[in-house]
């Protein structure tokens, strides 16, 4: 129970790395906010590690806008009084191909998803991680 109490966030946690950083997160104490696109997949993310005596949430947002991350981070400390971590772990890449096939919007896309979301993360969360004397940051890439 190292997390006990510690409020985060965990983005793209529907299914994969995400939700298995989640589980494991709120095994250890924490009380987790499941974001997603995919509000099906989050919500039963969720309620699983509810069933199995964790505290989770689940909060719908999209990476890439800013107000949804916004909206994220004040849901955060709106359920627990704080924010104490962010895991940045929402992804997405076009198929394995040469770089003249990618199209613009494709590229546009990836980027938004994997470098624009840390940005809005830093900008939303950084606020209240000063309020409360610090926090953390954890950005997943492959």
């Amino acid at each position: 129970m190292r997390l006990s109490g510690k409020s985060i966030i965990v983005t793209g946690a529907a299914g994969g790395i995400g939700e298995g950083i989640a589980r494991r997160l709120a095994e250890e104490g924490a009380q987790v906010i499941v974001n997603d696109l995919d509000a099906d997949r989050g919500e039963g993310v969720a309620a699983s590690i509810r069933a199995s005596g964790g505290q989770a949430t689940f909060f719908a947002a999209d990476v890439t806008r800013s107000a949804d991350m916004k909206a994220l981070v004040e849901a955060a400390v709106q359920r627990h009084g704080k924010l104490d971590a962010m895991v940045n772990n929402a992804g997405w890449t076009h198929r394995n191909q040469p770089a003249l096939d990618v199209s613009e919007e494709e590229f546009d896309r990836c980027y938004a998803v994997n470098v624009k979301s840390i940005y809005l993360s830093t900008v939303h969360a950084v606020p209240h991680l000063r309020a409360n004397g610090g926090g953390s940051f954890i950005n997943i890439a492959s």
